[in-house]
């Protein structure tokens, strides 16, 4: 094994109807901060399960070499006595929870049969300390931000002596800020002797702090590259991720010139009463036909809330201010009213809002607009094939039928399938909420061309959007938003990042 803390070996695995992993090769370096790129579906974390015993050994080929001895991982607690740690991109802490409980939950600090509540305080509190988090643990994890709650998993993996932390797209739901934050832990805990392997989709975070980059495409191992020589750029990892050159990961679009206002908001007001204040302050923002507006703003800016206020106001916000659509003043009480008017929208978190995941893709396409596929209350099923088939084929997801388990498709083409699920209200208005969140470079490219294609059908967009990049290089113009106002608007060919940041914190 030379210098190296892990090698897995010839590693497949299968699903039915799908080969995941195809005689992969994986090493690690002691003490390196090793990334693992690849499009959704690539197996990079169905790699990572196979190594932290989720997946157990007999339900895979290929071996796993740690420190020189083949594992055998039964279950996620074989590989943690072992030293590894996984953190999912789903955060597994117990909310109603203290943060000390968190850290330390299955492997509890006892005296005698009792839980020493005092020593695993003072133990939570130096762990804490390592990953440059200052609270008191006794808060309830609930009451805390994404971005503190990320460092709270990493903490808890710490406190099981780890050797090897898996972090997979550990930034994915955090603001730069965070992100910057948690990046230089993860390299803190490099120079303490911590070798990390991280998964990540933005390629701009994974040149900034990865030794080595491992590249999976289709289940296979295309190649790792040496990152510290400088000489490894973006357009090498996204070659090599979907196996041809994207010249401009924002496609361009013919210039037209947009048409009448089609949604206005005027002297926008919500009060949250969950919350008890105000999260919304005299909004003032509208889009034309055939328009791509962007909201930017950090976390917290109210970019959500404003989406949902106007989206048929689902969380019950109090609301006052002047809302049209094409016109004509409305007051939606219910998501199916605005559905009704053209108005649609793809949430941010398609997995716990936007999808049911035990259903096929057919189900989750056509349940928003199930009244074009019935008569007298009846479904045709052979037109709801006829619908699922179309809008698959239309936006190229990934699947072998449209029965596939939603649950088992990668994040892109889940995505895909969300958004299906919006068009075929066939709307006027999209509102698309963090539209390529947790998504690789390949399911970007292909969803910027489709929202390319509905604003040339002459659909309007307001996308909602952490990345900046990503709303310079697809918006015609951008609002900002800070502590729930908007703070400015830029043309987008005036855009920069430092002029966005400068607005949003204002």
């Amino acid at each position: 094994m030379g210098n190296n803390i892990l090698e897995m070996i010839n590693i497949s695995k299968e699903f039915p109807g799908v080969k995941a992993l195809d005689n992969v090769n994986f090493k690690v370096k002691k003490g390196e901060i090793h990334c693992l790129v690849g499009e959704n579906g690539a197996g990079k974390s169905t790699l990572m399960k196979i190594l932290s015993g989720v997946y157990p050994y007999g339900t895979y080929e290929g071996d796993i070499v740690l420190n020189g001895s083949t594992q055998k991982f039964a279950k996620i607690v074989d590989s943690e006595k072992a030293g590894i740690a996984i953190i999912a991109q789903e955060l597994a802490l117990v909310p109603d929870m203290t943060i000390y409980d968190n850290i330390f939950l299955g492997h509890e600090i006892r005296n005698g049969l009792a839980i020493d509540e005092n020593e695993t305080i003072q133990k939570a509190i130096d762990i804490l300390k390592k990953v440059r988090v200052d609270i008191n643990p006794s808060m309830l994890v609930k009451d805390l931000g994404v971005g503190v709650q990320q460092l709270i998993e990493i903490a808890k993996a710490l406190s099981k002596d780890v050797n090897l932390l898996i972090l997979d797209e550990p930034t994915a739901a955090l603001n730069e800020d965070d992100s910057q934050n948690l990046l230089q832990i993860i390299r803190e805990l490099k120079e303490q002797g911590v070798t990390s392997i991280m998964i990540s989709h933005k390629l701009k975070e994974v040149l900034s702090i990865a030794d080595t980059i491992t590249i999976l495409r289709d289940g296979k191992t295309i190649c790792s590259m040496d990152a510290t020589t400088g000489e490894v750029c973006e357009g090498d990892i996204i070659k090599n991720m979907v196996g041809r050159e994207i010249d401009n990961i924002y496609p361009k679009r013919e210039h037209v010139e947009p048409g009448e206002i089609c949604l206005e908001v005027k002297n926008w007001n919500v009060y949250d009463p969950k919350l008890g204040r105000e999260i919304l302050h005299n909004v003032n923002l509208n889009v034309r036909k055939g328009e791509v507006v962007g909201i930017s703003g950090l976390m917290g800016a109210g970019r959500t809330e404003l989406a949902l206020s106007l989206f048929g106001n689902p969380r019950g916000y109090k609301i006052n201010g002047e809302f049209y659509v094409n016109g004509k003043p409305v007051n939606y009480t219910h998501t199916s009213k605005a559905l009704q008017d053209g108005l649609a929208y793809v949430t941010e978190d398609r997995k716990g809002d936007g999808l049911n995941l035990i259903q096929d893709i057919k189900s989750n396409i056509t349940i928003a607009n199930l009244k074009a596929l019935s008569r007298c209350g009846v479904i045709n099923d052979n037109e709801e094939v006829k619908v699922a088939k179309e809008y698959k084929d239309s936006i190229n997801i990934k699947a072998p039928s449209i029965e596939q388990i939603v649950g088992n498709l990668s994040g892109g083409n889940q995505q895909k399938v969300s958004l299906c699920k919006c068009l075929f209200v066939l709307p006027s208005i999209l509102i698309l909420d963090e539209p390529t969140r947790g998504i690789d470079v390949g399911a970007k490219y292909e969803i910027y061309t489709i929202m390319n294609r509905l604003v040339a059908e002459g659909m309007s967009i307001i996308m909602i959007s952490s990345d900046l990049l990503e709303v310079i290089g697809m918006s015609d113009r951008i609002y900002v938003m800070a502590e729930g106002k908007i703070t400015g608007e830029l043309k987008a060919e005036e855009a920069t990042e430092e002029k966005i940041m400068e607005v949003a914190t204002i």
